[in-house]
């Protein structure tokens, strides 16, 4: 049996009771075409492909690709994709129409830069399910002004609805992770959820603001907006990024414009 590589972030999943959970969860059909990322030993790749009308699976571990090739050899349903999901273009899997449904085990090292990978691509995917770490998940649903509050929570915030559906114990993993999981459902949406004048100016500036979260808005907008251009737009200069609601970043992104 193929053995973890601990460079790749690899815990394979194989708790059948909890596989039978997350297949619940996606409720694959056969219209879906689903991609799924880190087929692995192909504990979610046999259930999925039973259910599905197609499935591409992504794996950066040329031997698990070639072991999942071997194994489900003949299935004119499956594709194996043997490339690395960070610079994947998923929008090839669907340049005839159909929307994608994401589903995954993300390798914990590289799961938040995946995340916002696979949000270029919203417009192309219907729904992602995917395993994270518990502690990305609890960052992706925080609430301003508590220390989980972050980037992540922003982009996704304006883009995406998120569940978090249930946890994973270490367990259930081959070799078991030192932390827990959480099974987390991600639903793009077809128009953010406030607005956005300029996605590229957005996602510079809720970067930027993150990277001096413990400065005061003022300071850290200093030379891009004045305190009065931020109080303007009802924004406290005197407040600290990670108390803004998604919102406000949309708005002070529209008040500094383009670099």
């Amino acid at each position: 049996m193929r053995r973890a590589r601990k460079r790749l972030g690899q815990h394979f999943l194989h708790d059948p009771i909890v596989i039978g959970k997350i297949i619940t969860a996606i409720a694959p059909r056969r219209r879906d075409r689903i991609v799924e990322i880190g087929g692995g030993r192909g504990a979610l790749t046999a259930p999925l492909l039973e259910r599905a009308g197609r499935l591409h699976v992504i794996e950066i571990d040329s031997l698990l690709a070639d072991l999942l090739d071997e194994r489900f050899h003949g299935s004119a349903s499956l594709t194996v994709h043997p490339a690395d999901a960070l610079k994947f273009d998923y929008s090839k899997l669907a340049d005839d129409g159909v929307p994608l449904r994401i589903v995954g085990n993300l390798p914990y090292n590289v799961s938040t830069p995946l995340l916002f990978r696979l949000l270029e691509f919203r417009t192309h995917v219907v729904d992602m399910h995917v395993m994270l770490q518990k502690e990305v998940v609890d960052r992706m649903t925080a609430q301003p002004g508590g220390k989980d509050y972050g980037r992540l929570t922003v982009m996704l915030a304006a883009w995406t609805d998120i569940e978090a559906c249930f946890d994973i114990g270490p367990g259930a993993f081959s070799p078991p992770p030192k932390v827990r999981s959480t099974f987390v459902r991600i639903r793009p949406r077809p128009a953010p959820s406030f607005t956005v004048r300029d996605e590229e100016s957005f996602a510079r500036l809720v970067a930027r603001l993150f990277s001096m979260r413990r400065k005061t808005l003022a300071r850290a907008l200093r030379g891009q907006l004045t305190g009065a251009q931020i109080e303007a737009a009802g924004i406290d200069p005197g407040a600290r990024p990670e108390t803004l609601r998604p919102a406000d970043f949309a708005r002070l992104a529209e008040l500094e414009g383009p670099p």
